[in-house]
């Protein structure tokens, strides 16, 4: 079984699009979809839409702080974000908001758990930013893969002889092995907005047979998805950070 993992897809329905194919092209059997659908961008109804008809074909969907928000306004977001999902608000169908309200937080699939933050208290929203937060959502489930979004950079931890995290920048299209004999946590990175000054799009393929992860980047046309944004009326911050992935 050839899993991809797509998360913080972020209403950029060109990234979103760029991923899909490059990872069908790569024989994909299922779609993890890792929450984070909306904010941010500017495509905000047809990304829901298209998540929606993966979710009718089978693929495991799951809710983001992003998603959450659409509900209620959350006080935590800065003025730009609060922009682009009143945005979202506006454009989104009842239907969708309905869709994106009823996601779970969390999905249990041995040896898999997929989670949008940390399987500790997703509901919470905190970050996998350090070794000691991977132990912690490590900790709160059995499983021997986890698979996470919410921090927009690419990581692999995996726990080491003495019970401890250890954190791996993988190289992008480098198959890397991750046999059941340790437990790993991988933070797959943004499709829609990248954050380490590359601008292209970000997702993870587990081959759950050969039991490696590999994590790829995926050029796509940014400067579309950007244009939107400043014709959307949304922050040209937003539009920029597309541009230049920072």
């Amino acid at each position: 079984m050839r899993v991809a993992v797509l998360t913080d897809i972020h209403a950029n329905s060109e990234a979103f699009a760029a991923c899909l194919a490059h990872a069908h092209e790569r024989g994909v059997d299922r779609l993890a979809l890792l929450g984070d659908f909306v904010g941010y961008g500017a495509d905000a109804e047809a990304v829901v839409d298209e998540v929606m008809r993966h979710a009718r074909a089978g693929a495991i969907v799951i809710k983001g702080n992003h998603d959450e928000a659409i509900e209620g306004k959350a006080s935590y977001f800065n003025e730009q974000a609060q922009a682009a999902l009143d945005w979202a608000r506006a454009t989104l169908s009842e239907e969708q908001k309905r869709f994106l309200a009823a996601l779970p937080l969390r999905v249990d699939e041995p040896p898999i758990c997929f989670v949008h933050a940390s399987a500790a208290a997703p509901e919470r929203w905190n970050y996998i930013d350090s070794p000691g937060a991977a132990l912690r959502s490590l900790q709160a489930t059995e499983a021997a893969y986890t698979f996470c979004g919410h921090v927009h950079d690419q990581v692999l931890y995996f726990e080491t002889t003495q019970q401890r995290m250890s954190a791996f920048v993988p190289t992008p299209g480098t198959a890397i092995p991750v046999r059941e004999g340790r437990r790993w946590l991988a933070i797959a990175g943004s499709v829609g907005q990248p954050r380490d000054r590359n601008p292209a799009a970000a997702y993870a393929l587990f081959d759950s047979g050969r039991r490696e992860i590999t994590f790829h980047r995926v050029p796509y046309d940014h400067h579309a998805a950007a244009e939107k944004i400043r014709r959307a009326g949304l922050p040209h911050g937003l539009a920029y950070r597309v541009e230049t992935g920072i």
